[in-house]
């Protein structure tokens, strides 16, 4: 559960009311995030959840992302999550706030003994079922791997960021919910009409989609030429949802996961 009681999945209508309608009270300000990030309380009604607001006001200007706002990225990546029915994004909203308009997003809480899907791990003990990614070494120069489980979740995931083009999928933005679902979080960089895919979860790379992922694929298609695509350009701009679109198209045509880029970096730095 969340510290709302709300479950995403469960009652995402009644997340979706209370995060859009409740008023939002800031607790304070998550200090390892680059751009302004602030935990708050919504409370409407009886009831009250914990969430996640990210100001526009607060947002750092990126040279390759000049047009829209993170905020809005935020929002859409949780528009074309609902859409595929794997509700891996929490509820989001563009609401105002305290500090302005901004996103806000339920609060995940994980469990305290929630064991990690990504990880540095030595690397002559990589657990079973786990992918190395890339190899690194600790101070004392100690083999590492940079590993993630292959657990058919973080699969899913996997997709959704080859289809919103996510530039910055850390470990830590990778979340075990108590409902034993797992859910991705900043994806404020992300949707670019260049391919910036910059990911930890590469142990996939070149094989073969999930079938469930190809169907969920044909079906995102038809909600992206409709009125999922009407929904994003309120948030993106129209080359990016045109953009969104081909890659769809090329991920279903080709029917594998991507490979890892040649000409930039394909692990984002922290990894973690």
């Amino acid at each position: 559960m969340t510290s709302s009681g709300l479950a995403p999945r469960r009652d995402g209508a009644a997340a979706l009311r209370l995060l859009r309608d409740g008023e939002l009270t800031v607790e304070g300000r998550l200090v390892d995030a680059s751009n302004t990030t602030l935990r708050g309380i919504l409370t409407l009604g009886g009831a009250t959840a914990r969430c996640v607001y990210k100001p526009v006001r607060g947002e750092r200007p990126l040279w390759d992302f000049p047009d829209g706002t993170l905020a809005g990225r935020e929002v859409a990546a949780y528009l074309v999550s609902a859409a595929t029915g794997w509700d891996l994004v929490p509820p989001t909203v563009l609401r105002e706030g305290p500090f302005g308009p901004g996103s806000c997003q339920l609060w995940i809480d994980e469990p305290p003994d929630a064991e990690p899907l990504v990880a540095f791990v030595p690397a002559d003990a990589l657990p079973p079922r786990w992918f190395p990614v890339a190899a690194a070494r600790d101070d004392e120069g100690t083999p590492y791997a940079l590993a993630h489980a292959d657990d058919p979740r973080l699969a899913r995931l996997a997709v959704f960021d080859a289809v919103i083009n996510n530039a910055d999928r850390k470990g830590g933005h990778v979340l075990r919910g108590p409902d034993d679902r797992i859910y991705g979080v900043d994806h404020g960089v992300s949707f670019h009409v260049e391919e910036k895919l910059r990911t930890v979860l590469w142990g996939w790379a070149g094989r073969p989609l999930p079938d469930d992922a190809v169907e969920t694929l044909d079906r995102l298609a038809r909600q992206v030429a409709g009125p999922l695509g009407d929904e994003l350009a309120e948030h993106l701009t129209l080359g990016e949802v045109t953009e969104l679109a081909a890659r769809i198209d090329r991920l279903r045509t080709g029917g594998g996961f991507p490979q890892p880029p040649q000409d930039w970096p394909a692990v984002p730095w922290p990894p973690l």
